[in-house]
């Protein structure tokens, strides 16, 4: 994010767009309802019509993964109605005459014809996001699970710089991260293209120095992605490591994923309990729990946080980070001679920029907001007040561009996932927990109750999903929160695998699954 989570109360305007944020983050959502109850304009756009939808002031229920139109259109309207902030745009960013020609073409009409949402209701969108003092963006994995994630962002981006809604109190652009510590991961360097503190791979001068601080030659090139991995195993990759993660049942294309896993002469996995990924493996390390664990935790506004154990661990079960290190000691690999969780964060913050100017006794009261570049420097709660990291925000020319897979004759019903409030994630935890299944005792197929009586089902009828990977069983639910022609469910329950159904095609850049579009058929089965 790069704004505080306190500064979800002081937008005049607020755009949440891909975010369930109230089933899906409903602590953080609570700063949210308190600035509409101060009076902020709520716009949320969203192909269902969600409990956020219910709240706010104008709804754009636009067809899954026509993001890029709709941003498109709402950057048309800013530049046409003279909202541009002329002096940051000058002052602040670079490509920008390029990007305002680019503009030209994409009216609301234009959006509407692709996205579904009236142009007019694009048109006050617009206006009310350029008008705000200040206006914030709030969006989550509804924008960043498409083949063109990285364009939804880069849209979102454009609107921000257009009109200075960026390094100020109460606005900027915030993603929600989906798991805690999802943030933290980044932050150490868990990603195929950064070393910690999101330095490129690519540039020798980082090279050179995490070869001479591990001691071992470093390839000057980004490390492949987990897409790309699961491509590989069996022919090319024999081992694999998971570590806190039931890909089986999160992952896209799960027959895919499963065959993958199955190919591997040896696979290792480390997790708090017994799930579907760790049926196929062959070793399984048990992990603590959070409240077993000393440690870290960076949230989704960037704050540092230590984490301490409560109770002792149960059985033989050690933290992820002990488990990691004793694995590498008997690799003979170096430098992973840790005895405590302290050793480990003091090493993140001497190889960190965004963490230089902390330890582990300084984080103790959670007070500091990466990036703390130097001892005594204060954190930084808003981001890009000054400048941007690469010194101007650089306007993107985004084009739409259709979801990997479109509706068919075969398959004409559009199916979105997400997640529910009651079941976090793949139900590991939740799942194990008294009184959830009272809640929610299994997933169902939110459809139209119109779609309902035309593809010859009832409420509560059991009904086949399928889309060009193949078929789950699912029980049927009419609910006018889905709009027509399109269902969703979510991806919790086990004993309905919805991603078997996904995983239709992936962003080129990020090679994030596209989750949130995958067109099936929808048939009535006997119970």
């Amino acid at each position: 994010m790069s704004n505080p989570l306190v500064d979800m109360e002081k937008p005049d305007v607020i755009f949440c767009i891909g975010t369930n944020m109230t089933e899906c983050h409903p602590v953080a959502a609570t700063r949210l309802k308190r600035a509409i109850a101060k009076g902020a304009k709520l716009i949320v756009a969203d192909p269902r019509r969600i409990d956020l939808a219910e709240m706010a002031d104008l709804y754009l229920p636009l067809t899954v993964g026509t993001d890029v139109a709709l941003l498109l259109g709402m950057a048309h309207v800013i530049q046409r109605e003279g909202l541009v902030d002329q002096s940051f745009v000058e002052n602040r960013t670079r490509d920008a005459e390029d990007f305002f020609k680019h503009l030209g073409e994409f009216t609301p009409k234009w959006a509407q014809s692709i996205c579904g949402v009236p142009a007019e209701d694009i048109e006050k969108a617009a206006l009310w996001y350029g008008q705000g003092q200040p206006s914030a963006i709030y969006y989550t994995l509804g924008i960043t699970e498409h083949i063109c994630g990285v364009d939804n962002v880069k849209s979102l981006c454009n609107l921000a710089l257009m009109t200075g809604n960026i390094g100020k109190e109460g606005s900027g652009i915030n993603p929600m991260r989906g798991q805690n510590n999802v943030q933290g991961c980044g932050d150490a360097g868990g990603l195929p293209n950064n070393y910690p503190g999101f330095q490129a791979v690519t540039k020798p001068e980082h090279q050179e120095k995490f070869e001479k601080h591990y001691g071992r030659d470093i390839d000057l090139e980004n490390g492949i992605t987990k897409v790309t991995a699961f491509d590989q195993c069996g022919d090319g990759i024999r081992a694999m490591l998971i570590d806190g993660e039931n890909t089986v049942v999160s992952d896209p294309d799960r027959n895919h994923c499963q065959h993958a896993l199955e190919s591997l002469d040896h696979l290792v996995v480390i997790d708090l309990f017994m799930n579907e990924t760790t049926e196929l493996a062959d070793v399984v390390f048990p992990a603590t729990s959070w409240a077993e664990t000393d440690g870290v935790c960076t949230n989704t506004e960037r704050r540092v946080q230590r984490l301490r154990a409560a109770v002792p661990p149960v059985g033989e079960a050690k933290p992820d980070w002990w488990i990691i290190s004793q694995i590498a000691q008997r690799m003979n690999i170096p430098g992973f001679e840790f005895s405590s969780a302290k050793e480990v964060f003091n090493e993140l913050c001497s190889l960190s920029p965004l963490y230089q100017g902390l330890d582990w006794d300084l984080i103790d009261k959670g007070e500091y907001q990466w990036p703390v570049p130097y001892k005594g420097h204060p954190g930084t709660p808003t981001l890009h007040q000054e400048k941007f990291e690469n010194g101007r925000g650089i306007f993107t020319k985004v084009v739409y561009r259709d979801p990997a897979e479109t509706i068919s004759e075969d398959f004409p019903i559009w199916l979105t996932t997400g997640r529910r409030l009651q079941s976090y994630h793949t139900h590991t935890q939740t799942g194990r927990s008294a009184g959830i299944d009272y809640l929610l005792p299994g997933e169902s197929l939110e459809i139209h109750p119109e779609d309902v009586m035309s593809l010859g089902l009832k409420d509560g009828d059991w009904c086949l999903l399928s889309s060009q990977r193949g078929s789950v069983k699912i029980r049927v639910e009419a609910t006018a929160r889905s709009p027509k022609g399109t269902v969703f469910s979510s991806f919790s329950f086990s004993d309905v695998p919805v991603n078997v159904l996904t995983g239709s095609g992936y962003d080129p850049v990020t090679q994030t699954a596209e989750l949130k579009v995958c067109p099936v058929r929808i048939e009535p089965v006997k119970s």
